[in-house]
């Protein structure tokens, strides 16, 4: 499996740093089929072949991602996609 670790430091609130960590699931999702859930501050998300989570702390947003064997090809494209993605909303946040 191929993993992806990002972490973003952040000065936002914590519900505005969760509502944009719900963004970036959203985009995810719709990118990826994923489905997301919420337990606590750790937003999870999965589907066949992807397995992660988006957790949201006091100045930073971190995110995991664990790729099958099939998607582990795309690793480059994927991690770049979700790098910009959150350096993005949590910019439009602040």
């Amino acid at each position: 499996m191929a993993d992806i670790h990002y972490s973003l430091s952040h000065s936002l609130s914590h519900d505005d740093a969760k509502q944009a960590a719900q963004e970036v699931a959203d985009s995810l999702a719709r990118e990826y089929g994923l489905t997301c859930k919420w337990n606590g501050d750790v937003l999870n998300f999965e589907r066949s072949g992807v397995k992660g989570n988006l957790t949201v702390e006091k100045t930073q947003a971190s995110i995991e991602i664990k790729l099958g064997f099939m998607l582990s090809a795309f690793k480059g494209t994927i991690e770049q996609q979700v790098t910009h993605n959150m350096q993005r909303v949590f910019a439009e946040k602040s």
